[in-house]
C-alpha cells in the first residue's frame, strides 16, 4: 500500500475511534461495538447509493447511453421531474449490486432530522407522517427500511438504538461525526476502505472487551496465514464457529489477489464460491451477515443463530474448505449431544474439552478431496487425558493430518494460551486441487512447521505477523505439497523450522504432534526430552564441574604457596 493510502487509513482509524469514544462512557464495549458498526454500515450503503445516483444522472445526460433523456423532448420542469422519477427506480441500483434505500434510510435524512427528533417529532416520509420518538428511534426506523427493501438483510441489522440508555444528543453527535467518514478515495475503492474500517474496529473492540471480545474476532494475520495455506479459490467454504466472518472476508481478498494474478475476472471467480457459516451468538451472527452484505458476498448462515453441536444448520453440507477458530478448551459442550453421534467417528471427545469435537465435526462435513484448518490450544497436540490421545492416534493412523504449525505467543487479544494450527485432508494422493496446483502423493507424510520465532511485537502486549512471515510459511507449505518451487522456494527440511516426517517417526514419538519434537528445536523450546532425563544429565554435569572446580582451587592454592602467599 502506498504511503498516501496508509496515511488516509490511519487518519480514518483515529476518526473512527473518536466516534466510539462518544459512547464509551455510557455504554459497555459490547453495546457500543454494535452501535458504532451499525451506523457505519448505514453510512457506507448510503454513500454507495449516492454514488450510484450520480452515475445514473450522468447516464441520463449521456446521448450515447441507453438511459439518455433528450432535453428536446421535455420542458425544463418536466425534465427535472423525469430525472427525479428515474433516480428512484429500484432496478437501477440492484442491477449494480447496490442496496436500494428508501428515503428514511438515507444518511442525509438521518443528519437532517437527528436534531429535530430529540424529545420526539412528527416527520413526513414519502408523503406520510410518522411519529419518531427519539434519535435512536430514527436510526432503528432507517434500519427497518433497509431490511424491508432488501430481503437479503432481513433480520440481520441490529435495531437496538431505541433501547440504548444514552443521551440522545450524544447519539446525534455520533451521526454527525460518522458523516465525516469518507468512503471514497482516488486509489482505494469503498469496499476496501470499509473492510479496513471493520477489521480495525473489530480488533479495537476485542481489546476493549477483553477475554469476552475475542470470541468474535480472530487476528487478521492468523486468518490470512490459514487462507493463504488452504487457498479457498473455488467451491464450498464453511466455518462452524464463524464469529464475525473473518475467514470469509480473507477468502474474498485471496480470491481477488489470485484472480488478478491469473488475469481472470475476480467477480466471476467469486461466483464460484459458496459460503456457509454457523454462529451461536445472535448479535455476532448479525455482525457476520452484515460483514458479508457490505462486500456483496452471497452466504448461507442457516435459519438462525444456533449451537453447532445440538442444532446443525447445514446437516448435509460437504465442504471443500473448512476453516475455524473455535473456543479453546470449551467445557460442557456435549449437553444434549447423542453419545452415538455419527460425527465422532474417531473417538468420543471428553466433556471437559471440545477441541476434538470441533475437529471431528469439521471432518464429518469435509468433502472427499477437501481441506480443513483449525486453530486449537497447544494441548491438543500432546494431551493423552480422557481419550484425547486415542483420538489423535486414530487421526494420524488414518493419515488425515497433513500439516502442524506452532504459533508464537501473544497473538490473541483474549487469551495467552499458546496455539497451533491443524491442517487435515482426506486425500493425500497426487491430483490437481481447486486452486490449480498439481499436488504430489503425500501419503504417510506430515509437515511440521515451528513458526514460534516469526512475527514482531506491534505494541507492548500483542504480537503480529508481517506479510513476509505469512508468505514464507504458505510458500513452504505449497512447495512441500507440490514438490516444485513456489515463488523461488523449494522445500527442504530446515533445522529448527520445518520437517517432513513419516507416520513411523510420529509413532515413535507416541503420536505427539508438537513441531518442536521433529524440527530440532532448542531444548528451551521443546526437544522431546523429559524433564527427569534433563535433570539427571544436568546434575551429573554439575557434579563434574564441582569436582573440576575443587581440583583447580587446590592447584591455585599450591601455586600461591610457592610464591609465599597463603589463602
Amino acid at each position: 500500500m502506498k504511503q498516501a493510502e496508509q496515511q488516509f487509513l490511519k487518519e480514518l482509524e483515529g476518526k473512527l475511534w473518536n466516534a466510539a469514544d462518544k459512547l464509551r462512557s455510557t455504554l459497555d464495549a459490547a453495546q457500543y461495538k454494535h452501535a458504532v458498526l451499525g451506523l457505519i454500515f448505514v453510512k457506507y450503503v448510503s454513500d454507495a447509493f449516492k454514488l450510484r445516483q450520480e452515475e445514473i444522472k450522468a447516464d441520463l445526460a449521456n446521448p450515447e447511453h441507453e438511459y439518455y433523456l433528450d432535453p428536446a423532448d421535455f420542458s425544463e420542469e418536466e425534465l427535472a421531474q423525469e430525472i427525479a422519477i428515474e433516480l428512484e427506480q429500484r432496478d437501477f441500483y440492484t442491477e449494480k449490486n447496490v442496496f436500494w434505500l428508501p428515503t428514511e434510510s438515507r444518511w442525509q435524512f438521518l443528519q437532517d432530522n437527528g436534531p429535530l427528533v430529540i424529545g420526539g417529532a412528527d416527520l413526513e416520509i414519502d408523503g406520510k407522517v410518522k411519529k419518531i420518538t427519539s434519535v435512536g428511534h430514527l436510526i432503528d426506523n432507517a434500519l427497518e427500511g433497509i431490511e424491508r427493501d432488501n430481503q437479503k438483510l432481513k433480520g440481520v441489522l441490529n435495531k437496538l438504538y431505541s433501547g440504548l440508555k444514552i443521551d440522545q444528543s450524544k447519539l446525534n453527535e455520533l451521526i454527525n461525526l460518522i458523516a465525516t467518514i469518507p468512503f471514497d478515495h482516488k486509489s482505494l475503492n469503498s469496499k476496501d476502505i470499509l473492510g479496513h474500517v471493520y477489521e480495525y474496529m473489530l480488533g479495537q473492540f476485542a481489546l476493549a472487551e477483553g477475554k469476552r471480545g475475542g470470541a468474535f474476532y480472530t487476528p487478521a494475520s492468523i486468518v490470512s496465514m490459514i487462507v493463504e495455506m488452504i487457498e479457498p479459490f473455488e467451491g464450498r467454504v464453511y466455518d462452524p464457529a464463524m464469529g464475525s466472518g473473518g475467514f470469509f472476508v480473507q477468502s474474498d481478498k485471496f480470491i481477488e489477489r489470485r484472480a488478478n494474478q491469473k488475469e481472470i475476472d475476480p467477480l466471476t471467480q467469486k461466483q464460484k464460491i459458496s459460503i456457509y457459516g454457523q454462529e451461536y451468538n445472535h448479535t455476532t451472527w448479525q455482525l457476520a451477515a452484515m460483514n458479508m452484505a457490505i462486500r456483496g458476498l452471497d452466504y448461507d448462515f442457516g435459519k438462525e443463530p444456533a449451537s453447532t453441536y445440538t442444532n446443525v444448520q447445514h446437516p448435509d453440507l460437504r465442504a471443500d474448505f473448512i476453516m475455524a477458530n473455535p473456543p479453546f478448551n470449551m467445557k460442557e459442550w456435549n449437553t444434549g449431544v447423542d453419545d452415538n453421534d455419527p460425527r465422532f467417528k474417531y473417538g468420543q471427545p471428553p466433556a471437559g474439552n471440545a477441541n476434538f469435537a470441533w475437529m471431528q465435526h469439521m471432518l464429518h462435513h469435509l468433502s472427499a478431496d477437501g481441506s480443513q484448518a483449525l486453530l486449537l490450544a497447544n494441548g491438543s497436540m500432546s494431551s493423552t487425558t480422557n481419550n484425547e490421545g486415542t483420538i489423535r492416534q486414530a487421526l494420524i493412523e488414518n493419515d488425515l493430518v497433513e500439516c502442524m504449525v506452532a504459533l508464537p505467543g501473544q497473538l490473541f487479544t483474549n487469551t495467552q494460551i499458546p496455539a497451533c494450527i491443524w491442517f487435515l485432508t482426506k486425500n493425500k494422493t497426487a491430483r490437481t486441487d481447486k486452486a490449480g496446483r498439481k499436488l504430489r502423493d503425500r501419503k504417510g507424510e506430515v509437515l511440521f512447521i515451528d513458526a514460534r520465532n516469526l512475527g514482531y511485537m506491534k505494541d507492548r502486549v500483542l504480537r503480529d505477523f508481517t506479510r513476509d512471515d505469512i508468505e514464507k510459511v504458505a510458500d513452504l507449505y505449497h512447495a512441500w505439497k507440490t514438490g516444485v518451487e513456489v515463488n523461488g522456494i523449494a522445500y527442504e527440511d530446515q533445522a529448527g523450522f520445518c520437517k517432513s516426517a513419516t507416520l513411523e517417526e510420529i509413532t515413535k514419538h507416541d503420536f505427539v504432534l508438537t513441531p518442536g519434537r521433529y524440527v530440532g528445536a532448542t531444548e528451551e523450546l521443546d526437544d522431546g526430552i523429559s524433564f527427569g532425563e534433563k535433570m539427571a544429565t544436568l546434575t551429573a554435569k554439575l557434579s563434574e564441574q564441582f569436582a573440576e572446580s575443587a581440583t583447580l582451587e587446590a592447584e591455585i592454592k599450591k601455586n600461591l604457596a610457592g610464591l609465599g602467599y597463603e589463602l
